[in-house]
């Protein structure tokens, strides 16, 4: 079964999306049906749906998008992992069956060392004990504290979206690799394979850019902790759904069966719906 392990949806406003940039094909609602047209051709059964608004609605907004698609298996949602109120927030949202997990915009905050701090540790604690997974979206000047943190958590299981973020259009490998290789020798760590091609130019990318990041993250991950994402709605800054998975299918013609079948789909489900633990 092949499963997308990062895609977003929303209705556009203006104002709760000021990410999004202007005149970009990103200015308009991105909902389940227009997801689902491009899915069925490429052999899809479903998707796991990630939080693109940090606000307490968002994630009631998803789970209840998830309750209308059967095709949502999960919902990665927001959730204010320093306030006060954080144990009674995931104990109303883990009562949802495809509630799976937690992520925070990390690489917007200022401070390198955000992760670290005392109260989002303190809430970050409680995800273990609900069986929910964690999403680190980081910069790669971020990865020093995701080593840190996965480290002080080893039974909490963590994904890296976009590989950090590498300087694909820069062309730098180093110290993203090094980094990298470090975060992957905790075992509780997988790596989305997602988020690339908007690393790298927009208009002139071709595969061979993403060879040598490709090259890194399986070697430092292995078959067993990677798993395709499309980053769909996002990649069509870039290219299309087809290409972002067309990319990664490509990468893998070599390697066994068993393996291509791991990345794009069943690393995804062990991690976000079986509740694996770490290997």
């Amino acid at each position: 079964m092949r499963l997308d392990a990062h895609q977003h949806f929303w209705r556009y406003d203006a104002p709760q999306y000021p990410w999004i940039p202007p005149g970009s094909p990103l200015q308009r609602d991105w909902l389940p049906a227009d997801l689902g047209a491009l899915q069925a051709p490429l052999g899809f059964s479903g998707s796991i749906a990630v939080q693109a608004r940090q606000t307490p609605a968002e994630s009631d907004w998803l789970l209840g998008l998830a309750d209308a698609s059967p095709s949502i298996l999960g919902v990665v949602g927001w959730v204010d992992l320093r306030a006060s109120g954080v144990t009674a927030e995931l104990d109303r949202l883990a009562r949802h069956p495809r509630f799976v997990g937690v992520r925070h915009v990390v690489q917007d905050e200022p401070d390198p060392g955000f992760l670290l701090g005392e109260a989002f540790l303190r809430g970050l604690a409680q995800l273990e004990p609900r069986r929910l997974t964690y999403d680190l979206l980081v910069f790669p000047e971020q990865l020093p504290a995701c080593v840190e943190v996965v480290k002080r958590f080893p039974r909490q299981r963590f994904v890296l979206d976009h590989l950090a973020k590498p300087r694909v259009r820069a062309r730098l490998l180093e110290p993203w690799a090094r980094q990298m290789r470090e975060l992957a020798s905790q075992p509780n760590v997988h790596c989305k394979v997602s988020g690339l091609i908007t690393e790298g130019n927009h208009e002139t990318w071709t595969a061979s850019d993403f060879t040598p990041y490709l090259d890194v993250v399986w070697e430092a991950f292995g078959a067993r902790r990677l798993m395709f994402g499309s980053d769909w709605p996002v990649c069509l800054l870039a290219g299309s759904y087809a290409q972002v998975f067309e990319l990664v299918r490509n990468h893998l013609d070599k390697r066994p069966a068993e393996e291509r079948d791991a990345v794009l789909g069943g690393n995804a489900r062990a991690f976000y719906l079986e509740r694996g633990g770490p290997e």
